[in-house]
């Protein structure tokens, strides 16, 4: 686990342990970083991880799963980006960003959701996007990428999991098209390989690519495991550097995996099968708690890199205590109680916490949480449309 491993694209992490991507919440509404979010990457930097991803760092303000995501365009302040690059790289830390799309699960108040179809169920509605649409998609995402790369940055990650756009569109319960986008799995996969290859050809060859799939969308006529291996061999023919598995999805009423009261790690046994098709290296990310569950991930060959989140979220230095054989499981907090949202929310202000050098080993209650998670997203909301203006539905 704390060997180092060379991507294709001969990068060399220094260890098997990342940050997996985590919705901070921590930009400050107008799409730019915040000293808070400089600092809470430092402190992962600083506590031994090899990566750190962060997470939904979107090309324009249109499509953010929320007010306080990363937009990263040519009318960005690169200076500000720089400065978080620099501090999350410190210690021999790669820092990637997560190049992403809400789509049809986009921020409803500060957007128009989009996704690969109409839809109209309880919850979420969203228009379909046409042809052009889809074309500037992959113009985008490299952009963003580029400009990553031009502001420090050590590699993207480009999302195709969890229900947002690409995984919307891997996924036959949003992709209801009839073109050469939808039906079979090597069209419903056309738009992710389009995005990938645009990607490679704006940042060059030896720049870190990672792909973050589902392993299944977790959801009765969502993607399966069967689709997603052929995603996996589909990638294996092409030059990304990381294949990050996951699963689940954010539709309105799942539940998600982070949020299962089952034990980890999720998707091993999908790793396991993805092993046998591709020989990129595999990220494993969802359930890890215990130093022992990762090391055995690793030394299985089931993943390369053992993603974690909410373990970090509890000790932000757990690789280095780990390499010190100290702490083989955070204390994770147990609530009585748990309102939609709350977990998911209560991480999110840990996050925060860190990045002021707040926590502490008081967990609080999840109402108080998602009542400070909510004013935040109000407050950011307010500033997201003064500055980019509100979105006009097309």
């Amino acid at each position: 686990m704390f060997e180092p491993l060379e991507l294709p694209c001969g990068t060399l992490l220094k260890n098997r342990i990342a940050k997996s991507a985590m919705s901070d919440s921590l930009g400050d509404g107008t799409g730019h970083p915040t000293a808070a979010q400089a600092r809470l990457y430092q402190r992962w930097a600083q506590g031994g991880v090899a990566v750190s991803i962060i997470g939904e760092v979107q090309p324009t303000s249109n499509f953010a799963e929320k007010p306080g995501n990363l937009v990263l365009n040519p009318a960005s302040d690169l200076a500000r980006f720089r400065e978080l690059a620099a501090h999350g790289k410190e210690n021999g830390t790669q820092l990637w960003l997560q190049l992403g799309h809400a789509g049809a699960l986009a921020y409803a108040p500060i957007s128009a959701p989009k996704g690969p179809s109409a839809l109209d169920l309880p919850g979420l509605r969203c228009a379909g996007m046409s042809r052009e649409e889809i074309r500037h998609v992959p113009l985008d995402l490299a952009q963003t990428a580029r400009l990553a790369q031009e502001a420090g940055f050590s590699g993207v990650q480009i999302h195709a999991a969890h229900g947002f756009l690409l995984s919307q569109f891997l996924s036959p319960l949003f992709n209801k098209r009839v073109d050469d986008y939808g039906g079979s799995i090597a069209n419903r996969m056309r738009l992710l390989l389009d995005v990938l290859e645009a990607t490679r050809a704006a940042v060059g060859p030896q720049f870190p690519i990672a792909v973050k799939l589902n392993s299944s969308d977790q959801l009765e006529g969502g993607l399966g495991e069967e689709d997603a291996l052929a995603v996996v061999a589909a990638l294996d023919n092409s030059s990304v550097d990381v294949i990050d598995i996951s699963g689940g999805t954010y539709f309105p009423g799942a539940k998600s995996a982070s949020d299962s009261a089952g034990g980890g790690p999720y998707f091993i046994a999908f790793a396991k099968r993805a092993r046998t098709v591709t020989s990129k290296p595999l990220m494993l990310t969802g359930g890890f708690k215990t130093r022992t569950q990762a090391q055995e991930a690793v030394l299985s060959g089931a993943a390369d890199i053992v993603g974690l989140a909410r373990a970090l979220a509890l000790e932000p230095s757990l690789p280095n205590l780990w390499l010190a054989h100290q702490m083989p499981e955070p204390a994770f907090p147990r609530f009585s109680h748990a309102p939609e949202g709350g977990i998911t929310a209560w991480y999110t202000m840990r996050l925060t916490d860190i990045g002021a050098d707040a926590e502490t080993g008081d967990f609080g209650d999840l109402d108080q949480a998602l009542a400070d998670y909510d004013a935040r997203d109000g407050f950011r909301t307010e500033i997201l449309t003064r500055h980019f203006g509100p979105v006009t539905p097309t």
